[in-house]
């Protein structure tokens, strides 16, 4: 059965006509085209399908499209403000937190999450929260590095501290 659903997604409004048992992370790629989301594996465990839903870091391929419905809704292309990248975006830029780059925007969007939660992270912090974000290149040091610098970042007053 489809349903009629209106979608805010990166401070717009969509409306799709789907399934309301479609994932989250199928209407994001496949009906808007927003493919900085990643398909990874499927069932919740990678992180590469991680988007904010009002503010809280969830598995958008986990997630029925239904249940966003109304919800806020933030992917990595609209993390970035005004034209200034996050400061983990920044930082996983300035660190060289990603090889292949395919977990990256998970991974950034989690960090995002942990610095709204905890500010000032330890790196024992970092590594509990990011538990379950899997980089198959195994880039885990310079991301941990990267979250250290964006918390840094956000301290100074966010991303545009961080142009240089």
């Amino acid at each position: 059965m489809m349903e009629d659903i209106l979608l805010h997604i990166n401070n717009a409004s969509f409306h799709v006509r789907t399934s309301g048992d479609d994932s989250l992370l199928s209407v994001l790629r496949n009906d808007l085209h927003l493919y900085g989301t990643k398909y990874g594996c499927g069932e919740g465990q990678c992180g590469a399908c991680t988007v904010l839903v009002d503010g809280v870091a969830r598995r958008s391929c986990r997630m029925r499209v239904s249940s966003a419905a109304n919800a806020e809704i933030t992917t990595i292309e609209g993390l970035e403000s005004n034209g200034a990248l996050h400061p983990v975006q920044q930082a996983f830029l300035e660190e060289e937190a990603f090889q292949c780059g395919y977990c990256t925007s998970g991974m950034i969007l989690s960090a995002a999450n942990l610095l709204r939660d905890h500010p000032r992270p330890t790196d024992q912090q970092i590594i509990e929260y990011m538990n379950g974000n899997i980089c198959r290149c195994g880039t885990y040091p310079r991301i941990v590095a990267a979250i250290q610098r964006a918390a840094e970042l956000e301290a100074k007053g966010g991303a545009g501290h961080a142009n240089r």
